[in-house]
C-alpha cells in the first residue's frame, strides 16, 4: 500500500495539524513498515522526512491563502496520482473536490461550523463551505474523538460507516520522570514559582479563560499557590479573543496570576511535570490533547465535562460544568490541599494516558486506509 500525505503543516510542529502528521507518519513506519509513504509539499520547502519516507514537491501557484487553496485542490491530488499512490490522506479539513486516487481526510473539529465567532470573513466562510462539500466525496473521514464523529455525522450528513473516531496520543517525551537540571532550567527560563496551577493553551473565547480566572478568586481564599497562564496572548482584542490582562484586573488577581507567554514545544513536558495541577476549562475541543499530555506527565487534571474532554479524562480527573467557577475552584483546591486526592489522580491519570498511543492510532489508520481502498 502506498499512501500520499498532504504535508502542508509538516514544518509547523507548533500546530495541532503539524504534530498530527508527524506523529501519524512515525506511527505508521513503526507498525506497518511495508506501507510506502510519500509526503507531498510545496516546492522550495525543506521537509525533514524520516529515512523511510519519500518527498515529492509541487510548484506553488499564487500567493497567500490562494496558493494554499491551489495546492490543496490541484497540486496535492495531481502529485498523489503522479506518484502512483493508492490513497491520499489530507490530515486536516481540506479535501480536494476531485482526485485521481481515493482520499481520506482527518477532520479534527467543526469549530468554523459550530461556533459563530469562528466563522470569519466571507472568504473564510467560503473555504469552510468548500471543505464541507468536498468532505462528502471522501472515501473515509477520520476524527479525533467520538464527540467529533457525532458532530461530523450531524452537520455534514455523512454515512456512519465512512466516519471513524481515532484518538490522538501524547508523545513519548511526556512522562512523569523529572529531567533533573533540565527541568530546573525550564523553571528558571520562565521564572516559575516552586508550586503553581497551570493553564497552557490559547486565549480565544471557547477556551473559557474568564471562568478560570473567576474560579481563582475562590482558589486564592484557600491557598497562595498562583495560576500560571502559558501561551501567546492575542496581538489585538476582538470578539473572538479574551482580553486576559483586563480580566486579571477585573478579578483583582494581579498578585495571583503569572503570564509566561509563548512556551517552546521542548519545554512543555517539564512545565506540566512541575505543576501541582493542570486546569483546562475549554468549552469545545476536537480532542483536548493538553489534558492527555498533563496526565502522561503525572499531573492531576481539572477539566470541563463538554465535547470530547470526558472521553479523554475518563475517571482520571475532575470534570466540572464549564460555567461553574465555584465547582472548578473546589476541584483545584481539592488537588492542592489534599495530598491523597492529588496522589490518587496522578496514578489514575498515568494509567489513563497509557491507554493512548500513536502506534495504536497508526494501526487503526492503516485499517481505515485498507477499507477506503476497497
Amino acid at each position: 500500500m502506498h499512501i500520499a500525505l498532504n504535508a502542508w503543516f509538516w514544518n509547523r510542529p507548533d500546530t495541532g495539524s503539524g504534530q498530527y502528521i508527524r506523529n501519524l507518519t512515525e506511527g505508521i513506519i513503526s507498525v506497518a513498515p511495508q506501507t510506502r509513504i510519500t509526503l507531498i509539499a510545496p516546492q522550495g520547502w525543506m521537509i525533514d522526512a524520516p529515512p523511510a519516507v519519500s518527498v515529492r514537491y509541487v510548484p506553488l501557484r499564487g500567493r497567500g491563502q490562494w496558493a494554499k487553496l491551489d495546492f490543496e485542490q490541484r497540486g496535492f491530488p495531481r502529485a498523489a496520482g503522479e506518484a502512483g499512490a493508492d490513497l491520499a490522506h489530507v490530515p486536516y479539513w481540506a479535501v480536494p473536490l476531485a482526485s485521481p486516487v481515493p482520499v481520506v481526510v482527518t477532520i479534527h473539529d467543526l469549530i468554523p461550523l459550530l461556533l459563530p465567532a469562528y466563522r470569519g470573513s466571507i472568504l473564510a466562510r467560503l473555504y469552510t463551505a468548500l471543505s464541507a462539500a468536498s468532505a462528502r466525496g471522501a472515501a473515509a473521514v477520520i476524527t479525533d474523538s467520538e464527540a467529533s464523529r457525532q458532530d461530523v455525522l450531524r452537520h455534514l450528513g455523512l454515512p456512519p460507516e465512512r466516519v471513524y473516531a481515532l484518538p490522538l496520543a501524547a508523545g513519548h517525551e511526556y512522562s512523569p520522570h523529572p529531567a533533573g537540571p533540565a527541568d530546573e532550567a525550564v523553571r528558571r527560563k520562565y521564572g516559575l514559582p516552586a508550586d503553581y496551577v497551570l493553564y497552557l493553551g490559547g486565549y480565544d473565547i471557547r477556551k473559557n479563560i474568564e471562568t478560570l480566572l473567576c474560579a481563582f478568586t475562590y482558589v486564592r481564599e484557600g491557598t497562595d499557590i498562583p495560576l500560571v497562564l502559558g501561551g501567546r496572548l492575542p496581538e489585538r482584542i476582538t470578539p473572538r479573543f479574551a482580553d486576559v490582562r483586563t480580566l486579571i484586573d477585573k478579578y483583582q488577581l494581579g498578585g495571583n496570576v503569572q503570564l509566561i507567554g509563548w512556551v517552546d514545544e521542548a519545554d512543555k513536558p517539564a512545565l506540566y511535570r512541575m505543576a501541582s495541577c493542570f486546569v483546562f476549562p475549554s468549552r469545545y475541543e476536537g480532542f483536548g490533547l493538553p489534558v492527555l499530555e498533563a496526565m502522561a506527565c503525572g499531573t492531576p487534571v481539572v477539566a470541563v465535562n463538554t465535547s470530547s474532554l470526558p472521553e479523554v479524562v475518563g475517571g482520571a480527573g475532575f470534570l466540572v460544568e464549564p460555567d461553574d467557577a465555584r465547582g472548578m475552584a473546589g476541584a483545584v483546591l481539592a488537588v492542592l490541599v489534599q495530598p491523597e486526592v492529588a496522589g490518587d489522580l496522578r496514578q489514575k491519570g498515568l494509567a489513563r494516558a497509557a491507554g493512548f498511543s500513536w502506534e495504536r492510532t497508526a494501526r487503526q489508520a492503516v485499517a481505515v486506509y485498507e477499507r477506503a481502498m476497497s
